[in-house]
């Protein structure tokens, strides 16, 4: 069956890796306003990173009022609004696309393919998603906080399918493993592809699969030969419209 459309996880995958020491001086940066440890705060970070992921504790906000009780500190008004405004600007620095992400969509968009992301992430990348530069190529994003679910839960990948007009049998996956979402996108059907790009050993992510057995690449611009070779060639369809 030919590929009709890709699919993209946004962190480690269109964006460069995160090593631990990023984290960890992200996390003092929201740590400070409310005069909790840098480690403390990161701890809390980590473990509340399911709850986070699927949005069960609320906005940004409400978010860091719940975390900072957990850590013994009843945040004030002002704190916690610097806090707030502290992690947003740490979270936009990693928004940032990898230098091939940009040429790698439009090849793809200029095939007649249709793009998704779906990510495991916080309410911070749904928040700032509609001002950043990858929303104008993208047809369809998934989002776990907005949905309730993390990978590799198989409803994520249904419903990106399903939002690009496509089949799971039609949808090429491509991502760093994170979340053991190329088993999952593997198990719902789709031709999944491991990113193992120069970065990625320096990559700090949650449950990510370092066992991944299947097919890899080692840069974006790669993606598009692979649906050529999975479709017997270019597909000359038109690009859909922006």
């Amino acid at each position: 069956m030919s590929i009709t459309a890709v699919i993209f996880d946004f962190f480690g995958t269109l964006t460069p890796s995160t090593p631990a020491h990023v984290w960890d001086d992200h996390a003092a940066r929201s740590a400070a306003p409310l005069g909790i440890p840098a480690r403390t705060w990161r701890r809390a970070l980590d473990t509340s990173f399911p709850e986070r992921a699927t949005g069960s504790l609320g906005d940004l906000t409400a978010t860091f009022r719940t975390l900072a009780r957990r850590c013994g500190v009843e945040p004030s008004a002002e704190a916690l609004a610097a806090a707030c405004t502290a992690r947003l600007t740490a979270q936009r620095e990693l928004f940032v696309l990898r230098e091939d992400a940009v040429p790698a969509l439009t090849a793809l968009r200029a095939r007649g393919l249709r793009v998704g992301v779906l990510s495991d992430c916080t309410a911070e990348l749904a928040e700032t998603w509609p001002q950043l530069p990858v929303a104008e190529l993208v047809d369809a994003r998934v989002l776990s906080c907005e949905e309730g679910r993390r990978k590799p839960d198989p409803e994520l990948f249904r419903l990106i399918a399903h939002q690009l007009d496509a089949t799971p049998q039609e949808c090429l996956y491509v991502g760093d493993g994170g979340g053991h979402e190329l088993t999952g996108a593997s198990r719902c059907g789709m031709r999944a592809f491991m990113l193992r790009a120069t970065d990625w050993a320096d990559n700090d992510a949650h449950t990510r699969e370092d066992d991944w057995a299947g097919p890899s690449v080692t840069a974006l611009t790669e993606v598009p030969a692979l649906v050529d070779q999975a479709s017997g060639g270019p597909t000359g369809r038109p690009a859909p419209p922006a």
